[in-house]
């Protein structure tokens, strides 16, 4: 029998389940410079961890004065971070054992991301994680990304469960506010150490400080088995 009773997981994808953000910042840099904007640097990259592509873009347009539109910004850097994202991303090694560790108690899994959908499948595949990571979201099929609850109340929507029995895992805060949102617990990992104070973390119900490198499958799911259920 289970011990995680009726807990149903949410992942976040990017920075989450895997080092994707490099490609990110890669695609974003390789994009602004093409459009005037030079040297793009990895600490102004990192003021957008946690938000949906179509937002990056959106701010870039306004902040930068950039004449393409947001759509022609959008597919530009969805185009790059996809052949990037194809030709090498890295799961998390822990977060790989966290998910079979899921998979093998049989407990309802889904991605909830502000990626495209494309992106993740991609991802995905890539890494062998849709062996087990069938049921996706992305923030282009709701009507707001993160930090609304919108990506991962439709995940629970299609896993079939009540907001209050899922438990959300994410590396950003936008991402931890968009889960405190939905009713829902959260295992947060920061991607960005320096972000680990902020407050929308402090509503998480496990809060590892130290990011992956402190993230154990073990730890995550003995946390699920115990406190972590309702």
């Amino acid at each position: 029998m289970s011990r995680l009773g009726g807990i149903s997981v949410i992942f976040d994808l990017d920075g989450t389940l895997v080092d994707s953000e490099p490609n990110y910042y890669e695609a974003g840099r390789l994009t602004l410079a093409e459009h005037g904007v030079p040297d793009f640097s990895w600490a102004e990259h990192e003021a957008y961890v946690g938000i949906s592509t179509l937002e990056t873009v959106t701010d870039w347009k306004a902040r930068y004065g950039l004449r393409a539109s947001v759509e022609e910004l959008l597919a530009a850097k969805n185009r790059r971070y996809l052949a990037l994202a194809r030709a090498g991303t890295r799961a998390y090694p822990q977060m790989r054992k966290f998910v079979e560790l899921l998979a093998g108690e049989g407990a309802p899994m889904a991605v909830a991301s502000g990626s495209s959908r494309e992106a993740i499948e991609a991802v995905l595949a890539g890494t062998g994680l849709d062996a087990q990571l069938r049921t996706l979201v992305s923030a282009d099929e709701v009507a707001h990304g993160k930090p609304a609850p919108d990506v991962f109340l439709e995940a629970a929507r299609r896993l079939g469960a009540e907001p209050a029995d899922c438990v959300v895992v994410e590396d950003a805060a936008p991402g931890a506010a968009a889960a405190h949102a939905a009713g829902m617990r959260c295992i947060a990992i920061p991607y960005v150490a320096a972000q680990a104070g902020a407050p929308e973390f402090a509503t998480a119900g496990l809060l590892l400080r130290g990011g992956q490198e402190e993230f154990t499958a073990r730890a995550a799911y003995e946390w699920l088995a115990g406190t972590g259920q309702p």
